[in-house]
């Protein structure tokens, strides 16, 4: 049931859509190389775990032909495999050479960044404190790039159990899709036990997942309801979730689809705030907002907290192989508004 207040007609419910939102460019980057690979090669590419964390998306490439294995013994020798996203660790790419893989490495740019940070304060024989989720398969593959420096924490009530050889070489490096606030909170306390602990060269925290929270951070006081729409698997995704509620959102929820929507969510709510995680196509947030107009929330208007036109190159694996046949050079396209199209295999 809706209350009194939200059937009066003189009260305007609305939506607050938050901008940025959705594809960042390291996710379009992988997403479209997984299907030029297709256009290029023909089915079956593999790809190692998901592309991005959105089962959307890997659903989609799979019906085009893409086969998501975990490990790279599921892939038969001399086959082309994909890298994900998230980026994978040193073990990895041997194993992928030792079974003659043709490899196309989309890795993020910027997770690729944190990979190289490692390795050098490694060689300079820091420990390093990589701040973290265990078991996501970036902080995976980052630890893999020399696990014998590197040990992670998992959150700020994590750091009274880190040792460190040496109080005075000590470095944070950090997940790219973690909450900021948090992140910057383990730090404090990481800086109170270990005062010489040094930063890394640069922000660790990708551009997009800073952009998407600081939009969310300012809606969400306005908001009864702030849906993020994003798979649970994604940490960037979550920590919308989280950041809404801290940010003063009556109440937040995570949805894959529109068709996860109770619409008892929304009953008393006047103002509804939608946003979307980095690895989500626009197709998903337009369906969600054709949902909300259907339950009352018509009125639509973009918060918008930057503007992003960072795009990267395709890897240059599948750039030179395009390249060589003749094909255009492309660039990922900007924003990820298009839907990804099923097309027969």
């Amino acid at each position: 049931m809706t209350s009194p207040a939200t059937d009066r007609p003189d009260v305007r419910r609305r939506v607050l859509l938050a901008a940025p939102r959705g594809y960042c460019a390291g996710v379009d980057r992988a997403v479209v190389a997984v299907e030029k690979a297709l256009d290029h090669y023909g089915a079956p590419v593999y790809v190692r775990k998901e592309i991005v964390h959105n089962k959307f998306v890997v659903e989609t490439l799979a019906a085009r032909g893409a086969v998501f294995v975990d490990e790279t013994d599921e892939v038969p020798e001399g086959a082309r495999l994909v890298f994900s996203a998230h980026g994978v660790s040193p073990a990895v790419r041997a194993s992928a050479e030792a079974r003659s893989l043709q490899t196309i490495d989309a890795t993020c740019p910027l997770v690729t960044k944190v990979h190289k940070e490692a390795v050098r304060f490694a060689s300079d024989d820091f420990d390093i404190l990589l701040i973290g989720h265990d078991g996501h398969e970036e902080v995976e593959g980052t630890q893999g790039e020399a696990p014998q420096h590197i040990q992670v924490v998992n959150s700020p009530d994590s750091v009274d159990a880190v040792v460190v050889r040496d109080p005075e070489r000590v470095v944070w490096i950090s997940q790219t899709t973690l909450s900021v606030d948090e992140t910057m909170e383990t730090v404090r306390r990481l800086r109170e036990r270990f005062p010489l602990l040094q930063d890394p060269p640069s922000d660790d925290i990708c551009y997009a997942t800073q952009n998407r929270q600081v939009a969310v951070k300012k809606l969400a006081p306005a908001c009864d309801v702030v849906l993020t729409v994003g798979s649970a698997n994604s940490s960037n995704s979550v920590r919308l979730v989280e950041v809404a509620l801290d940010s003063g959102a009556r109440s937040s929820y995570r949805i894959d689809n529109a068709t996860e929507m109770d619409p008892a969510w929304f009953d008393g709510a006047v103002t509804v705030g939608v946003t979307s995680g980095a690895s989500v196509p626009e197709v998903l947030v337009d369906e969600v907002l054709a949902r909300l107009a259907e339950l009352g929330f018509g009125d639509v208007e973009e918060v918008r907290t930057a503007t992003e036109d960072l795009m990267f190159s395709l890897p240059r694996e599948l750039r030179a192989d395009l390249k060589a046949g003749g094909a255009p050079d492309p660039r990922p396209r900007r924003g990820g508004r298009r839907a990804l199209s099923v097309q027969p295999v």
